[in-house]
């Protein structure tokens, strides 16, 4: 059994490059060979009609979101962890929440802002009180990619809304209503193979994102089974082996998807938890192609 791991050439996180070690080193504990690889040398191609590639595996983990290399990989028959559809979805916030609807997951209140192909047009402030008037201030704007907490934003009055309305007309973002019970806090929950495995709870006192990139602390945390049904509905709906699901305290601590993470990074969660993430992925992908 051979495999690949797949991380972005151009200046990937230290984070990225840490989990492809990690999981290297814990395939090789089940006598598993899994290369590190960079996509810049992954030559997937189309030719005389056909996807043409030079690799030679059973399997590939993905750690990017390269879209159309884990197209051709799946196409020309490589099993991927996570799947390409599973990976586009994620990458896309909007998408995300779409797939997630009428799961019986709670959801803060969503408005898609409309798409904008001309930097010259004007935003209709009538489409920006409807949406301040469906949703309430403050209003979360969120682009549509982005990871870390980069992109999210809080728009505390209508000035503020059209103001990063008019920033990001040009890019895919959505409006989402603010969870106000417990500010700058959220549960990450890893889920591996549909099941949870271990959480921990992140606080940031000086932001009501509650990120460790952007100044969040964590800490082990043992999940309601609440929380816990929650994190495993969203793998199991969106269809991944792997994810890092962030839940908000919503009103009577029932919790709210804020998002899904197909690569979600494990170097922290480890740490303060003591669990060993990347072996219990390795092991699911091991046990998923002996068993096909």
């Amino acid at each position: 059994m051979k495999g690949i791991i797949c991380v972005n050439p151009f200046g990937e996180p230290k984070e990225s490059v840490h989990q492809a070690k990690r999981l290297k080193d814990e395939f090789a504990t089940f006598g598993v060979s899994a290369h590190i690889v960079s996509d810049g040398y992954l030559k997937n191609y189309i030719s005389d009609g056909k996807i043409r590639e030079n690799l030679s595996c059973d399997f590939a983990v993905f750690l990017d979101k390269d879209k159309y290399l884990s197209a051709c990989l799946e196409k020309s028959g490589v099993r991927l962890f996570n799947s390409h559809a599973a990976i586009r979805t994620c990458d896309d916030k909007g998408e995300t929440y779409i797939a997630l609807a009428g799961a019986g997951l709670n959801i803060p209140e969503t408005v898609f802002a409309p798409v904008c192909y001309n930097a010259y047009s004007e935003i209709d402030e009538k489409t920006l009180y409807t949406v301040a008037e469906k949703i309430g201030y403050p209003v979360i704007v969120k682009e549509s990619f982005g990871s870390k907490g980069k992109g999210v934003y809080k728009a505390d009055d209508f000035s503020e809304l059209k103001t990063l309305a008019e920033t990001l007309k040009l890019k895919p973002h959505i409006y989402q209503r603010y969870i106000p019970f417990r500010t700058g806090t959220d549960v990450r929950m890893i889920v591996i193979g549909g099941k949870f495995l271990c959480a921990m709870i992140r606080e940031n006192v000086n932001d009501f994102r509650s990120n460790i990139a952007l100044g969040g602390k964590g800490r082990k945390y043992e999940p309601s089974a609440e929380f816990i049904a929650a994190a495993e509905k969203c793998a199991c709906v969106l269809g991944l082996d792997y994810c890092g699901v962030d839940l908000l305290f919503g009103e009577n601590g029932a919790p709210y998807v804020c998002e899904v993470n197909s690569n979600a990074f494990i170097s922290e969660i480890e740490r303060i938890t003591g669990v060993n993430v990347a072996r219990a992925y390795a092991e699911h992908i091991i046990k998923t192609l002996k068993s096909k």
